[in-house]
This record gives structure tokens, C-alpha cells and sequence, in this order.
């Protein structure tokens, strides 16, 4: 050791961990660092392993935040809710700086290992389908790829049992008298919410006095603020896609890039962004 190195022990620092609790032990890291095993001897894929690894991850971060919002927004207890929402935008923020990094992977690396994926795709996500479908977007024949799989199905059909984050806004709203239509309260919360004229003009009259509104005003501004970091994801998605495979089938068995596109068309609250219009 010479005099410039630094010993944390000196300070107090804990070193030794045959009894305690260490980092590693408190992260899981031996169970989430050993969880990637390529197929093949390509370079990049394990590049594309861990990019959908992390994804997941940070999905499972985005469930905890959703539902927690969700709930909190039953209960009338909206600060904590935006601030939930906040973090989510945060999340897809990272998620979406994560396509930077698989961008780097090239057409010609990807097909070293592409055919090691079978039929897996990203569309089968479970986590994904839960946020799609906790977020309001509830496309039934999104179960079929689930249903080899009764936990799975079970998650999936209790989550479109229970009313959508965007329900219980509006909920909210219509407990804070800003009268939403009986139809959209009383509906089948299984099936995704379409536009609506009501809900469009109890919006307008939100946004036309924002300082009288100011809890609706922000909480709407929240979702309208994580539905645009939600979109880029999609639209970086679909970007880095036709980049690394063009248009060639994906490997579950869709459209690939004409797929993806689709699913930009989606708005989760539509009322949020039509509203701007008749402002």
C-alpha cells in the first residue's frame, strides 16, 4: 500500500460481510448478473439481452408507480399521485435513451444471432401488456400471446377488470365537480375508453380557467407529460427497428416495423390532446 491509497476502514467503514448483509446480497446481483446467457458466440448479443433485461426492470419500476397512482387517485390523494407520475416520465426518459445504445448494433450483427430467438418478441412482454392495459389501452386479443400461461392470464384478466389509471382521473374530476357523462362513468372498464364530447368539454372548462382548476389542471398536465415520453419510446422503438432490420417480419410473427407504427396511433387520453384544439 503507498502513502496516496485510501483504506475506508480507517474511517469506520464495515469491510467485513461473512456476517453481515452486504451490496450484493441486499441487490440479488449474483441471481441478476447470472441471468444472461447467450445462445450464440455473437458479440452483440449480449448487448441485446441485457437492453431487454434492464427494460423489463425499469417496466417493473413503471407498474409499481402506476399502480400506486392509480390508488392514490381513488383515494383523493393526488399529490403523492403526481408525483408518481412525474417519476414515470423519468422512467421512459431512460428507457428511451436506451435505444441509443442498442442503435449502436448493426444489421449485419443482428443476423449473427436473430434466428436464436425462435419466435420470442417483444410484443410478448407481459410487463408491457400490463402497463398498456393499466394505462387504458385493453386490446383483448393481446391475451392470446399469454395464454399458455395461467398466472400470466389471470395478472392480466384482473388488470382489465379494474378501472384504468385514466378512469379514475376522470372519476376524480367528476368528485371534484366537473360533471363527466353517466355513460363514461358507468362503462365497461374492461373495454378502452374512445373519445368523448363530455369528457372533451369538462376538459375545456379545466383548461379555459386553469386558476380555478389547478389540482385537475396539473394532475392532466402530468398524464399528458408521461403520454408524450411514452410516445417517443414507441416512436424510438419503431426508429431503431427499421434501423437494425428494415421491414422484415419480427420474430413473433408480425408486421415488425408496420406493426410498431400502429401502435403509434394510440392515444391513452385522448381528451388531453383534443382539448388543445378547441382552446
Amino acid at each position: 500500500m503507498t502513502s496516496n491509497d485510501y483504506d475506508p476502514a480507517s474511517e469506520g467503514a464495515e469491510t467485513d460481510f461473512a456476517r453481515r448483509m452486504s451490496y450484493g446480497d441486499y441487490l440479488a446481483l449474483d441471481a441478476i448478473l447470472g441471468a444472461q446467457h447467450p445462445l450464440s458466440e455473437a458479440h452483440d448479443e449480449m448487448l441485446f439481452i441485457i437492453q431487454h433485461q434492464t427494460t423489463e426492470l425499469w417496466m417493473r419500476l413503471a407498474i409499481h408507480e402506476l399502480s400506486a397512482a392509480r390508488r392514490a387517485i381513488a383515494k383523493d390523494e393526488v399529490q403523492p399521485a403526481m408525483k408518481m407520475l412525474a417519476r414515470m416520465s423519468r422512467i421512459f426518459e431512460q428507457l428511451n435513451n436506451a435505444w441509443d445504445v442498442l442503435r449502436t448494433m448493426t444489421p449485419s450483427e443482428y443476423t449473427r444471432f436473430r434466428s436464436q430467438l425462435g419466435q420470442s418478441s417483444g410484443f410478448q412482454s407481459r410487463q408491457y401488456r400490463l402497463i398498456e392495459f393499466l394505462l387504458g389501452n385493453r386490446n383483448h386479443a393481446m391475451l392470446k400471446p399469454h395464454a399458455h400461461d395461467a398466472e400470466t392470464t389471470k395478472l392480466l384478466e384482473d388488470e382489465l377488470a379494474t378501472p384504468s389509471l385514466y378512469d379514475e382521473v376522470l372519476r376524480l374530476a367528476d368528485r371534484n365537480g366537473l360533471k363527466m357523462p353517466a355513460a363514461v362513468l358507468a362503462r365497461d372498464v374492461r373495454e378502452t375508453h374512445s373519445l368523448n364530447e363530455g369528457v372533451l368539454q369538462a376538459w375545456r372548462i379545466v383548461y379555459e380557467a386553469p386558476e380555478t382548476h389547478w389540482m385537475l389542471y396539473e394532475l392532466a398536465e402530468k398524464l399528458v407529460d408521461f403520454e408524450d415520453y411514452f410516445r417517443r419510446w414507441r416512436f424510438n422503438h419503431v426508429t431503431t427497428v427499421e434501423r437494425v432490420i428494415g421491414f422484415k417480419r419480427g420474430t413473433g410473427g408480425t408486421g415488425g416495423v408496420s406493426y410498431l407504427k400502429r401502435m403509434l396511433e394510440v392515444e391513452l387520453f385522448p381528451e388531453l390532446w383534443r382539448v388543445r384544439t378547441i382552446l
